[in-house]
Formats: C-alpha cells, structure tokens, sequence
C-alpha cells in the first residue's frame, strides 16, 4: 500500500480511539452479538471524526481507495474499523470511483460482514449506486446474487433498490423476492418485508397485491404492509 494509504488508515485508526468511550464498549458488543471488541466510538462522533480524516488523507487514485478500504476491513481488530471502511466506500470524495471494479470489494465485504450493521449500508446505498449506475450488468449480478447459498447477498440483491421509488425495477424486485421467499431466516424474511414496505410508498395497492397473491405472511407481510390500509 502507498505512502498515503498507510497514513490514511493509522489516522483512522487513531481517530477512533480519540472517540471511543470504552465505558459504553461491553454494551456495543452485547447489542451488535459481535465476535470482534469495539472500542465505544458511537456513531455521530465517528462519523464527524472520519469526515475530518478522510478530507485530511485524500487518496490519489481508485485502487489505492480499494486497497486503503480493505486494509482497514481485513485488519480489523474492533468492529468500529469495519465501520471506517464502510464509511470509506461512501466518502463523496471517491464519488467517481463507483465503478463495476468496487463489486469484488463489495461482495467480500457482505460475505465476510454477514450481519446487517455492515451489510445494510453497503446493499442499499452502494449495490443500489451500482445498479442505478450499470443497469444492465447489475441486473444480471443481482439474479445471480438471489440465488445464492449466501443469506448476505440474497438480502443485498432484495434491498439494493430500497431508495429508487417509481425508478424500481419491479420485475427485479420480484425475482430478488421470490428465491427467498421460503426462507424461514429472520434476516430474510426481514429484508423481504423491508423492500416491499418501501416500495409501498410508491404504489401500495401493488404490494397489498403482490403479498396476497403470493401468501406472503408472518414478520414479512407485517413489515410489507406497516404503513397500508389493507
């Protein structure tokens, strides 16, 4: 990794820990069922502090942002260094670097991730970025992804549209849907529910429609239908 890289990921690194209230710590790792520590760096001071750093360490090209990402992932030692490398691949900074060679980067980071806190944000606002990006190309990844063994990227590929409203894809939608619709997983059946509740706020007489006719019931049809009068 360059020179900058290193300097970008100690400073994020020291920056966390100048945030953290390790007091607050024992209780992040309860809520989150986390098998790394955190070190107490909440969200809203963390944010703040890695805005600062990023604009003070700025990457010179996208696979150093790549590389600088990973590193900071992969050497995690507290959960909130996942967090900083989430932030990373959302800097406005590297807007023009969401390109289809950030997906292998994704897909690790969903697979290894395997828990909403880290996989949410990377399936609705960058999966979803490239998506609305490379339409065609995505489209097909996405039906590939909802197929998958991996629960990970079978939630992606239903919440990657989840801020497009009348821009949905609903053929999408539903083919994302419906792999999973056996699932019996509380993360899946969240997701599906979560997906089509959004989408409700576009045409809800469509979702009432869709969990009608496909008998979709449980926590899925109670989140779906939140926010509609039946």
């Amino acid at each position: 990794m360059s020179h900058q890289g290193k300097s970008l990921v100690e400073a994020v690194r020291s920056a966390l820990v100048e945030v953290a209230d390790p007091a607050k710590a024992p209780a992040m790792r309860a809520y989150m069922k986390s098998a790394l520590p955190f070190l107490g760096a909440q969200s809203g001071p963390r944010k703040t502090a890695l805005r600062k750093v990023f604009a003070q360490h700025r990457l010179g090209s996208a696979p150093e942002w790549r590389k600088a990402v990973l590193t900071l992932w992969r050497e995690a030692e507290y959960r909130e260094e996942r967090y900083a490398a989430v932030e990373l691949t959302g800097s406005r900074l590297y807007r023009d670097w969401q390109t289809l060679y950030t997906l292998p980067m994704y897909e690790e980071m969903i697979v290894t991730g395997a828990w909403w806190d880290l996989v949410d944000e990377l399936a609705v606002h960058r999966i979803g970025t490239l998506l609305r990006l490379f339409p065609e190309t995505m489209k097909v990844t996405m039906l590939e992804w909802a197929r998958d063994p991996d629960l990970w990227k079978r939630r992606t590929s239903i919440l990657c549209q989840n801020t497009f409203k009348d821009r949905t894809d609903l053929g999408l939608l539903y083919a994302c849907v419906e792999p999973s619709l056996s699932d019996t997983d509380f993360f899946a059946r969240k997701a599906i529910g979560w997906a089509l509740r959004e989408y409700a706020k576009t045409d809800p007489r469509e979702v009432v429609r869709y969990v009608n006719n496909h008998g979709i019931s449980g926590l899925s049809r109670r989140e779906a239908l939140k926010n509609v009068a039946e």
